[in-house]
C-alpha cells in the first residue's frame, strides 16, 4: 500500500513489471520522479534572489537618474523603458506562480496602530498658531513696528522679538507637526516597486521610518532640478548686475520656491543647522514674500511625492491639505519682514571675523 500511494504521490510509470527493472533502472526513475517536484521549487527560489537583485539594481539606476538629471538626460528614456518591462515582468511571475494581485500591498507595510490616529488636535494646533501670529502682525502695522534687518542686529541672540518667536517656534513647529502626519522615507527595503512581490519578501515589509518636512521640501527641489535653475549663467549674470531674472516676467511660485529652498539650503548646510532650523527659515521668507499658501500648495499638488511619502490614512493624502491651506491663508494679505538667518547669524559673524 506505501509503495503503491508513493507511486501515485511521485507520479511515476511502472506499468511494466517492476521485477525486470534492475536497482539501477528503479533508482533512476525515482529520481527522475522526485526531480519533478524539488526542481521547480529550487527554480522559483532562483528566480526570487535574482529579481531581488535585478530589483536593487534597478533602484540605484533610478538614484543615479535622480542625482545626476543632466548626465543622464539621455539615460532617461531608456530606463523608463527598462523599469516598466521590470514590472511586467514581477507582475505577471508573482500573479502565475505565487498568487499575488497585481498593485497589491502586503497590510504590514503600513502601521496599523496609526490607522486611525486623529489629526483634528493638529488642525486646532495650526489655527491657534495662525491666529496668535495674525494679531501680533496686525498690531505691528498698527504702531508702525516693523522689523528690519538692522534693527534684528541690535537684538541679542536675535529673534527675541515676540512676532518671530511666534512665527518660529508657534506657527512653523504646527505646521511641521502637520505636514508629518503620516509622512515617512521611502527606501530600497520598502520601495512600492517591491509591491507585486513583497508578500513573498518579510525583509522589504517592516515598518517605514518617518521623515521630516523640510526633507519633502528638499526632494521637491532635487526633482525640479532646483539648483540648475538657481545657478544658470542667466540667473547668475542678472543677480550680478542687479537686473530683473525673468526680464520683466512675473516669477513663478515653482521659480520663487526653489529660490528659496536654494537660499536656506545654501546659508545652513554648511553650518550643519536641523531640519527645524532650516524649515523655520523657509516659512519666514514664505511670509516675507506672501507666498506661504502658494508654497505648502505646491507640494500638495505634487502627486508624485504624495504617493511616494504619505501613508493612506494621512491628513495629506485624505484631504490634500486643503483645509490647513485656508488657514494659513489668512496670514496670506498680511506684510512681514521676518529675518531668515536667526540660526546661522551668530555662525556667520563668527567666520567672518576670522
Amino acid at each position: 500500500m506505501i509503495i503503491n500511494e508513493l507511486i501515485k504521490k511521485l507520479d511515476m510509470d511502472l506499468s511494466e513489471d517492476v521485477a525486470t527493472l534492475s536497482p539501477e533502472e528503479l533508482r533512476q526513475r525515482v529520481d527522475a520522479a522526485i526531480a519533478q517536484i524539488v526542481n521547480p521549487a529550487r527554480v522559483k527560489e532562483q528566480l526570487v534572489e535574482q529579481l531581488k537583485t535585478q530589483i536593487r539594481d534597478l533602484e540605484m539606476f533610478i538614484s543615479f537618474i535622480q542625482a545626476h538629471p543632466e548626465d543622464a538626460r539621455r539615460m532617461r528614456e531608456t530606463g523608463l523603458h527598462l523599469m516598466r518591462r521590470m514590472l511586467a515582468v514581477l507582475q505577471i511571475f508573482a500573479v502565475s506562480q505565487f498568487g499575488c494581485a497585481t498593485g497589491q500591498i502586503p497590510r504590514t507595510l503600513w502601521q496599523n496602530d496609526q490607522a486611525n490616529k486623529d489629526y483634528s488636535p493638529l488642525i486646532k494646533k495650526l489655527e491657534l498658531s495662525v491666529e496668535r501670529v495674525r494679531q501680533l502682525a496686525m498690531k505691528h502695522q498698527q504702531e508702525d513696528h516693523v522689523i528690519s534687518s538692522s534693527d534684528l542686529q541690535d537684538i541679542p541672540l536675535g529673534g527675541r522679538d515676540e512676532l518671530t518667536l511666534a512665527v518660529r517656534k508657534e506657527l512653523t513647529i504646527a505646521l511641521r507637526d502637520l505636514m508629518a502626519h503620516g509622512l515617512y522615507a521611502s527606501s530600497q527595503g520598502m520601495s512600492l516597486v517591491l509591491a507585486p512581490i513583497a508578500c513573498l519578501i518579510p525583509a522589504f515589509t517592516s515598518s517605514p521610518q518617518t521623515m521630516h518636512p523640510w526633507e519633502l521640501f528638499v526632494k521637491y527641489y532635487n526633482t525640479k532640478n532646483g539648483q540648475a535653475f538657481v545657478e544658470s549663467p542667466a540667473r547668475k549674470l542678472s543677480q550680478s548686475f542687479a537686473l530683473p531674472v525673468t526680464g520683466g516676467v512675473a516669477i513663478t511660485p515653482k521659480q520663487s520656491l526653489l529660490t528659496a529652498i536654494h537660499t536656506v539650503l545654501t546659508e545652513h548646510d554648511p553650518f550643519k543647522r536641523s531640519a527645524d532650523s532650516e524649515l523655520k527659515a523657509l516659512v519666514c521668507m514664505a511670509l516675507n514674500e506672501q507666498r506661504l499658501v502658494s508654497w505648502v500648495n505646491l507640494i500638495c499638488k505634487s502627486g508624485a511625492l504624495v504617493q511616494s511619502h504619505y501613508q493612506p490614512w494621512s491628513y495629506m493624502a485624505n484631504t490634500g491639505f486643503e483645509s490647513a491651506l485656508n488657514v494659513l491663508s489668512r496670514l496670506s494679505n498680511l506684510k512681514f519682514n521676518l529675518p531668515v538667518d536667526l540660526a546661522v547669524r551668530q555662525l556667520k559673524n563668527i567666520k567672518d571675523a576670522f
